[in-house]
């Protein structure tokens, strides 16, 4: 008898298969014993009768306690109105280890009590369902950019200077050769690659030392940051929503299940096709003015500044051409207004904010040395990055996505932190 998976019993309806897994829950009624097992791909029910289970079977079922792991042998057959939408008749029953009394039962516990279990706390359904949705994002992410001929380069985690702030850093002590800190972005080297190669993408972890308590930030988050040669900010754009329309498209078409779990209501993010719309950052500061909001040009738009910008569409919206004193050293000025970067934000809808931000860098020489002067950044830190510039050096541009972000307006989350497994917040290192 072959042993299977809960996700493949569409496959063996009116088979004897065998399951292994662990106890989500169990009822009894009268002469009929249910038991819902899961294995991690799904949920089943199986069922044991008075007088067609083995006798065994039911002296076990008493000393099966939540989350104890157990094998279970039967028939397979289809029942919609049981969890996962088919049952087991069961012919077997093999305890494997007894659990000890599980700390998250059902009723409601604070998000403290389950943070700190949160390696228990994965179990649950609706963790499941989150973590499908991250893993289908990055999937499909993936699946856009090497489809598209795009070498994945892996970047440094461990880095010489800051790339976005020398306030946000992770330092460390780097045996005999000083400081070294935990990267901000592989966008610097995701440039090198692309001028070796074109066209090249970034994946992996980054670090924020803000001191950041807001349900948008965590220390410890996962970017995607693809950088093109040959490409201005307007191809940019393109490039950023035609990968944000396959994104979301992606997890409606495969993560329908995990969403309705959930509890999101889909109507947005059907919305989520070619073309977004764009404006510029003045168009966004009379957006705020018209709607009483009293922002003074030339600041960086803040969380609730992009929920009242994102409030007037039906659909992500990318702002261009921000003012150049809030975006970073490496974004080329506006050559129209040097007043302005060549920089896009693309805003989620519903007030989840910022999900990319890119721009088309500055690929002149001697502007960027000033530019790394004016941000009193050490010049000798950047030289291999200078180089870029001396030698061949054309337009580019590129963008960074968050995942957690991206996750979190998709799944219709209050907060960052349960999008990842085991989330880094400035009040959390544990577990």
């Amino acid at each position: 008898m072959s042993r299977v998976y809960i996700e493949d019993l569409h496959l063996h309806v009116g088979q004897p298969v065998t399951l292994r897994g662990w106890l989500y829950n169990k009822r009894s009624s009268g002469k009929i014993r249910f038991l819902v097992m899961r294995d991690g791909t799904g949920l089943v029910q199986g069922v044991m009768a008075k007088g067609t289970a083995p006798e065994e079977a039911f002296n076990d079922f008493d000393a099966l306690t939540q989350e104890s792991s157990f094998e279970m042998t039967g028939v397979v057959r289809q029942e919609k109105r049981a969890p996962g939408g088919y049952e087991m008749d069961v012919a077997g029953l093999k305890i494997l280890m007894v659990a000890h009394e599980y700390p998250i039962t059902p009723k409601e516990h604070g998000i403290d009590f389950l943070m700190d279990r949160r390696h228990l706390w994965l179990r649950s359904s609706r963790q499941h369902a989150i973590l499908r949705v991250r893993h289908q994002v990055i999937r499909s992410i993936r699946e856009f950019f090497d489809s598209r001929g795009f070498l994945l380069l892996d970047a440094p985690i461990f880095t010489p200077a800051a790339c976005e702030g020398t306030s946000t850093l992770f330092e460390t002590k780097y045996f005999d050769l000083g400081s070294a800190y935990l990267t901000q972005s592989g966008q610097l080297y995701g440039e090198a690659g692309a001028m070796a190669f074109g066209k090249v993408y970034v994946f992996g972890p980054t670090f924020r030392a803000e001191k950041s308590k807001t349900r948008r930030h965590l220390t410890e988050f996962w970017m995607v940051e693809p950088e093109v040669a040959f490409n201005d900010l307007n191809d940019n754009m393109d490039l950023a929503e035609e990968m944000l329309e396959h994104v979301v498209q992606s997890a409606l078409k495969y993560r329908m299940p995990e969403l309705e779990t959930l509890g999101r209501n889909t109507a947005m993010l059907a919305n989520v096709k070619r073309p977004l719309p764009r404006i510029t950052y003045d168009e966004a500061v009379e957006i705020l003015h018209k709607n009483g909001i009293a922002f003074e040009w030339g600041n960086d738009l803040g969380g609730t500044d992009e929920t009242v910008v994102s409030q007037q569409f039906d659909r992500p919206v990318m702002v261009h051409r921000y003012p150049a004193q809030v975006k970073a050293f490496y974004m080329k000025r506006d050559p129209q207004n040097a007043k302005l970067a060549l920089a896009v934000d693309v805003l989620a809808p519903e007030g989840y904010g910022e999900i990319i931000g890119g721009s088309q860098r500055e690929d002149d020489l001697d502007a960027l040395l000033g530019r790394i002067k004016e941000h009193n950044l050490p010049q000798e830190a950047f030289e291999w990055y200078l180089d870029l510039r001396r030698y061949g050096s054309v337009p580019h541009a590129g963008f960074g996505l968050g995942i957690e972000r991206t996750v979190s307006w998709i799944c219709g989350l209050d907060h960052l932190r349960e999008t990842i497994p085991f989330p880094r917040m400035i009040y959390r290192l544990t577990p």
